[in-house]
């Protein structure tokens, strides 16, 4: 197992496009859902055990060896918002082309349905890069719950100027957290293979899904979602 590997999925600056994602914080700055420090870790909070449980269950299914086909249509029917099915295939295939570039053994993502040119989902994308590096279901599970609270941490800096280690101390607060999700996702995983993808959590957050909406209407905005 290659555990520098795991290090370059989870480097902020691996060029997937995440930068240019706000994980729902640029909807959530505007309501006035986050305001700082300690609105940013109950908004991340929410989302690690709802959107962030999802995404480390699919990212630990694929380096398990479930098909890629199945784990993308299981993701689509757990996400609702047609912004968010948008972004996330936006972002799996800017990860396929960054993980191509440090490892020829993923696939084209653009193949997993037949002539669709859409791409998968970015936790599938990532499962596979992580199997193919060498990594174990854990280890992908952690880098998709971590992406889905460092990514709104980040986000908040740059939207409310919040000071960086404020940020930085709100995802300390959650490791926690993060490790009981990432506990979850695997054994979640590990049950595909007897029970099918419904085995999968389904976790929802609805006021993410309809936010998103909002958002992909917004004129001007910051962040792409």
């Amino acid at each position: 197992m290659s555990r520098a590997a795991l290090l370059v999925l989870a480097d902020g600056r691996f060029p997937a496009g995440g930068h240019a994602h706000s994980g729902g914080a640029e909807a959530a700055v505007k309501a006035g859902r986050i305001t700082g420090a300690q609105s940013l870790e109950s908004f991340c909070r929410g989302r690690l055990h709802t959107a962030g449980l999802v995404s480390a269950a699919l990212a630990a299914a694929a380096v398990l060896g479930v098909p890629p086909a199945e784990l993308d249509a299981a993701a689509d029917a757990r996400t609702p918002s047609p912004a968010l099915r948008v972004a996330a295939r936006k972002l799996g295939r800017q990860l396929t082309r960054a993980a191509r570039a440090t490892c020829t053994k993923i696939p084209n993502s653009t193949r997993w349905h037949g002539s669709s040119r859409k791409g998968a989902h970015q936790p599938v994308v990532l499962g596979l890069a992580a199997r193919a590096a060498g990594l174990e279901p854990l280890d992908a599970a952690y880098c998709a719950a971590y992406e889905s609270v460092s990514g709104p941490a980040s986000a908040t800096v740059r939207l409310l100027s919040l000071d960086p280690f404020d940020a930085t101390g709100v995802l300390a607060r959650l490791t926690q957290d993060l490790d009981r999700v990432a506990d979850l996702a695997v054994e979640a995983a590990r049950k595909v293979a007897d029970e099918g993808t419904d085995a999968l959590p389904a976790a929802s957050a609805p006021l993410l899904e309809i936010a998103a909406e909002l958002h992909a209407a917004w004129p001007v905005r910051l962040f792409a979602s």
